[in-house]
């Protein structure tokens, strides 16, 4: 294997003048650096990339802690965010929430050596936010973000909670269920939070019967759709906190023939690629101008990554929604 004494014995040059010209070669003449640069090409060497990065002190390589793959949202964020890392120089290693036991993932994370961490699995008031501080190194949120502030992108959750209620309101809906996840997450707080404020602003009351907080899945999905159903006064209308979750319901009314919208109004959130496919043409709320939050985010991090004098700038960015009227929600 040829090694980097190799090369300074051809180039004519000492082994530290090689490491600088690989390293960082504004620190070395334009004739040294053609000297080595040569000498790489004819032995074809190749450098140690573990080498390299302990004298750079960066492994290019960062951790995503994406949600769950069952919702479409974070296939499509997680895609973004690793094309867009690979295309930087980047290697992405991908880690997915744990419903109710994030330390576990948070402690494979913290023990790997990476340059930056993004993440969409945090809380609210989730103590692990100090940790991650206590890392020293950057780490961005995006979906979701702590109440401490720090780097994040989120979309309007509230106001989009407000757009999914005013509309259903606006067609005739007074009997509306809210099927979402966790409210000790941002994300879900916000989107709950609007839709009630909103229906209250209407004068719209909602039972604590139609209201179902789940773990997004598939399984829970369909279990608080049955709940929905079995009321006294079955809901005209429901508002999905994801797209996923709307799915797994259309998925479940349609199974027990039931029609949307003549049955059942159906109206999801987040605007996902399968939302507008012609099978499903599910109305939704989602990112004005169809913004990956992903992507977003993944931008910034790289960019606190290589340009150390803007990690204490805060990066906050709260993408305004935009509804989606489809076919799944109709007036009555």
């Amino acid at each position: 294997m040829v090694s980097s004494k190799d090369v300074a014995k051809l180039a004519g040059v000492s082994q530290s003048t090689v490491s600088r010209v690989l390293n960082d070669p504004s620190k070395v003449s334009k004739e040294a650096y053609e000297k080595v640069m040569k000498a790489v090409k004819e032995l074809n060497y190749r450098p140690n990339s573990i080498a390299r990065s302990l004298v750079k002190n960066k492994t290019k390589s960062i951790a995503l802690i994406s949600g769950p793959l069952h919702n479409p949202f974070f296939v499509e964020t997680t895609d973004a965010i690793v094309n867009y890392a690979k295309d930087q120089g980047y290697h992405v290693t991908v880690y997915f929430e744990k419903y109710g036991d994030n330390m576990a993932v948070y402690e494979k994370v913290f023990n790997q050596n990476v340059d930056g961490i993004i993440l969409s699995s945090i809380l609210y008031e989730d103590p692990i936010y100090e940790e991650l501080e206590k890392l020293n190194i950057p780490f961005v949120m995006f979906n979701r973000k702590h109440k401490k502030g720090g780097n994040f992108v989120e979309i309007n959750n509230f106001q989009a909670g407000k757009f999914a209620a005013k509309h259903l309101v606006e067609l005739g809906h007074q009997h509306i269920a809210w099927i979402g996840g966790s409210l000790k997450t941002s994300t879900f707080y916000g989107r709950y939070k609007g839709f009630i404020d909103q229906l209250t602003e209407m004068e719209i009351a909602i039972q604590d019967s139609y209201v179902h907080i789940t773990d997004t899945s598939k399984e829970a999905v369909k279990a608080a759709t049955e709940s929905v159903l079995a009321c006294k006064n079955r809901p005209t209308a429901i508002f999905a906190a994801t797209d996923s979750i709307a799915l797994f319901i259309m998925d479940y009314l349609l199974q027990k023939g039931y029609s949307i919208p003549e049955d059942i109004s159906l109206i999801g959130m987040d605007n996902v690629g399968w939302s507008s496919h012609q099978a499903f043409q599910l109305t939704t709320v989602g990112a004005r101008n169809q913004q990956n939050l992903g992507r977003i985010a993944i931008e910034h991090l790289i960019k606190i990554i290589q340009h150390s004098d803007i990690q204490n700038e805060p990066f906050q960015v709260t993408v305004e929604p935009e509804l989606f009227i489809r076919r799944t929600t109709k007036a009555i």
